[in-house]
């Protein structure tokens, strides 16, 4: 085959594999979209049967969304949360842009166009609006990336919006939060969403704080090297001194190299700052009063974290968990254990790993450490609140003779506790902290206690292995 051949067969090749991922695109585009079309009729399904509860308390009425997407979130493995704000995503996708549904479902846009389009057309006030918005917007997003169609989308809806911006930004201010997402290799992210001079404001001065560090650091090293060249020139002076003048210059020389220099980036250095100072800093605002003792200033924060004994030894080096979330690294667990005031020891089984007993003997806060050693976090299926911020239910209701044991407790978060009752879910425990829970269509789903993971202590060095055993 001559080259020309092989290029043309090279491209006839590239031409089909092309071919092929923009089919199988289109056909992930049609089931997606035809998934979101089935959570549109569900959150359809919830209206009505919250119209029928015209009459009942605001509390009743959230009970059909919540208990609806716990359904769909366990079958699926993912939180309900996230499943209800699909649920609502969905519904307004599917009829409010019913256009831009459909091109997805052609397989002529994907998910990410969709989000732009839905997002960028959130603040638009009637239907009308968001008509012309759809129209000027849809013909774009079918020759773009959802990245670029993101600029052009606002600058659509700005021109379509009667609202101004000044109304749209008090508005957009109330849902300010912040949130962590867990990383690998025992990091995890810290996000905050505010307004953007605020947000701008705090970058700037972690930039500026940064650059004085490094400026700092510049310095330090500066004037060390220049004591190292006066320490040269000395030495060079006085190479026909006595053996003790040498002697005292090479005291010197172990003095400079003692001197530490920052290495770490301006990323490095603006996290660490960050993280400094909202764990130890004061507000500039405090509205407690006398509600709490020493105001904000004086909260500290707190966090659960499994250690296991031969990890603080040094015999293995990992099984460190963070309120059952994430992993942390071992130097990090042990400085933890090395300020912390006290232990809850935790006794596992030595085969399976499940947790036996802790000890201490004072009878409900005995079982509350079990219990949070235990089940670590909410034990409603794909929930990860820490068990510390939950409620300890009673399977069986205390008020109709369920005994106040471990065997009858467990930890369930304020919004699933009050999903277990108001909605109708029935939950069995089984021996070994095992659930069973049936939710109000029927299906039934089972929730185990997390798993531990047993480690081994690490093999002795070779040089150690190979001696001999005493006698």
């Amino acid at each position: 085959m001559t080259g020309d051949e092989q290029r043309e067969a090279d491209a006839l090749r590239t031409r089909e594999i092309v071919a092929e991922a923009r089919r199988l695109r289109e056909v992930i585009a049609a089931a997606e979209a035809e998934l979101e079309r089935t959570h549109a009729e569900a959150y359809e399904l919830v209206q009505e049967q919250t119209d029928r509860l015209r009459d009942a308390s605001t509390r009743e009425r959230e009970m059909p969304l919540r208990s609806m997407a716990a359904e769909l979130a366990v079958d699926a493995r993912v939180s309900d949360r996230t499943v209800q704000s699909r649920l609502f995503e969905a519904h307004r996708t599917v009829t409010q842009y019913s256009a831009t549904w459909e091109a997805w479902r052609d397989g002529r846009l994907s998910r990410a166009h969709v989000r732009v389009i839905v997002d960028g057309g959130a603040g638009l006030p009637d239907g009308e609006v968001r008509a012309a918005y759809e129209h000027d917007v849809l013909a774009y997003a079918e020759t773009t990336s959802a990245a670029r169609l993101r600029s052009y989308a606002e600058q659509v809806a700005e021109k379509h919006n009667p609202v101004t911006m000044q109304e749209r930004h008090d508005e957009a201010v109330q849902s300010r939060r912040v949130w962590v997402e867990d990383l690998s290799d025992g990091m995890s992210m810290l996000g905050a969403i505010g307004p953007s001079v605020e947000v701008h404001g705090v970058y700037d001065r972690l930039t500026r704080q940064g650059k004085a560090v490094k400026a700092a650091d510049r310095i330090a090293r500066r004037e060390a090297a220049e004591r190292e060249i006066e320490r040269e020139a000395a030495e060079r002076g006085a190479e026909d001194r006595e053996i003790e003048g040498e002697a005292a210059t090479r005291g010197e020389r172990e003095a400079v190299g003692e001197v530490w220099f920052d290495q770490r980036t301006m990323d490095q250095i603006r996290t660490d700052l960050l993280l400094d100072m909202m764990l130890t800093s004061t507000p500039s605002v405090d509205a407690t009063g006398d509600v709490v003792e020493g105001g904000l200033g004086a909260i500290r924060a707190h966090v659960q974290v499994t250690v296991p004994a031969t990890s603080l030894a040094g015999t293995t080096t990992g099984g460190a968990e963070l309120d059952g979330k994430c992993a942390v690294d071992p130097d990090t667990a042990k400085i933890l254990a090395g300020n912390a005031p006290g232990f809850d020891r935790v006794f596992l089984d030595p085969i399976g790993g499940a947790v036996l007993a802790v000890d201490r003997r004072h009878a409900t806060a005995a079982q509350k450490r079990y219990l949070m050693a235990r089940d670590v976090r909410c034990r409603f299926p794909g929930c990860r609140r820490p068990a510390r911020e939950c409620d300890w239910d009673h399977r069986v209701d205390y008020a109709l003779g369920g005994r106040t044991d471990v065997e009858n407790l467990g930890a369930f978060c304020k919004r699933h506790h009050t999903l277990k009752h108001a909605a109708g879910w029935t939950v069995v425990q089984h021996p070994g902290g095992r659930l069973q829970f049936t939710a109000p269509s029927g299906l039934e789903y089972t929730d185990d206690p997390p798993p531990r993971v047993m480690f081994t202590p690490d093999p002795p060095p070779p040089e150690l292995a190979a001696e001999p055993a005493p006698f």
